[in-house]
């Protein structure tokens, strides 16, 4: 919390995911509650095994948290993917943020491990990802940037558009 509270006299917002491995879907909700003002529908998660559903959401607003309404930046690169693929996605279906740089893997599907033997185990897609707005993922295909760019020119071409946008204000 401190660290994005310290971020709040900031005039824009930018998150670096260019070779992010992933993370969890409940750190995206909590990095994604701090871009707006109230609790957002961000994914729903099937468990195919359990035959249900779980919707993920935003928490309530952060007291003192000033970025709801800065420019946003996502930089992405081929070998983004899971969690860091979940944040670009929802904000990009949002419309929270302006993604920057190379599509992402294309990995949203869940895997769950499942014992071979006393010595493998074998992790196999159970959890599907399903977002509210598009109905769909980004499995196979990655999350497409606004604007692209080698993922080593994501960051000055970011920090161009952020500017760009601040004089226009």
């Amino acid at each position: 919390m401190a660290a994005m509270a310290s971020l709040n006299h900031a005039d824009a917002i930018i998150f670096d995911l260019r070779d992010n491995r992933g993370g969890s879907a409940k750190m995206v909700a909590l990095l994604a509650t701090y871009l707006f003002r109230r609790p957002t529908h961000l994914n729903d998660f099937y468990n195919r095994g359990a035959n249900s559903t779980e919707q993920s959401w935003t928490l309530p607003p952060m007291p003192g948290n000033r970025l709801a309404d800065k420019p946003a930046y996502v930089l992405t690169s081929a070998t983004s993917f899971s969690a860091a693929e979940a944040f670009s996605y929802d904000l990009k279906m949002l419309k929270r943020a302006t993604l920057v740089g190379e599509t992402t893997s294309g990995r949203s599907h869940m895997g769950m491990a499942h014992r071979i033997d006393d010595h493998f185990i074998i992790r196999i897609p159970g959890i599907r990802v399903i977002n509210p707005i598009s109905k769909t993922n980004w499995e196979g295909t990655g999350v497409e940037p606004d604007v692209r760019a080698k993922a080593a020119d994501a960051l000055p071409t970011a920090e161009k558009l952020a500017l760009s946008k601040l004089q226009k204000r």
